[in-house]
């Protein structure tokens, strides 16, 4: 008889009810977008990136924390490489002559092939592999973002795209 009337009094059980007074309705809506879409960024890479750690023997991560790390190593470095080669790819379209294209052509080339050894930081505790287990895991990361925010798009806006 004492749960039931522990039960039926208000504000007795609040522990276990979902919303908390203190906290403010509105939080998560002000959470900006480019920020939400970077965190869950950086747990699609930890996930695929562990994923290729236990399936490619090339691929090598010690610890979890530098997993952690190194996704978010990547993230920072495909949002760079992703930029650059944008305003790069821009240039290249603009270039009215040869030497122009050229010039962007090779500064296309220095970008991508420059952006593999950032990820030198972790020396021999972190090894992503060779040039294919690289690529792939690259393609793997783009390909697992652009499939997760898709996923977690409102379905207005996904009707919409």
């Amino acid at each position: 008889m004492a749960w039931a009337d522990a039960l039926s009094a208000p504000n007795t059980v609040t522990a276990y009810i979902d919303h908390v007074p203190d906290q403010d309705d509105g939080a998560a809506d002000r959470l900006q977008p480019r920020i939400a879409a970077a965190i869950v960024d950086v747990f699609v890479y930890v996930v695929v990136l562990n994923l290729f750690v236990e399936y490619l023997p090339q691929v090598i991560s010690e610890t979890f924390t530098l997993s952690l790390l190194t996704a978010v190593l990547l993230k920072g470095v495909l949002e760079i490489v992703v930029a650059a080669k944008n305003r790069v790819k821009a240039r290249f379209r603009q270039a009215s002559t040869p030497i122009g294209k050229v010039v962007a052509a090779v500064l296309l080339w220095v970008v991508l092939f420059g952006s593999k050894f950032l990820v030198l930081v972790f020396r021999d505790r972190v090894s992503l592999g060779g040039f294919f287990s690289v690529t792939a895991l690259i393609l793997v990361l783009l390909v697992s973002r652009a499939v997760v925010r898709r996923l977690l798009q409102q379905p207005r806006s996904r009707a919409a795209s």
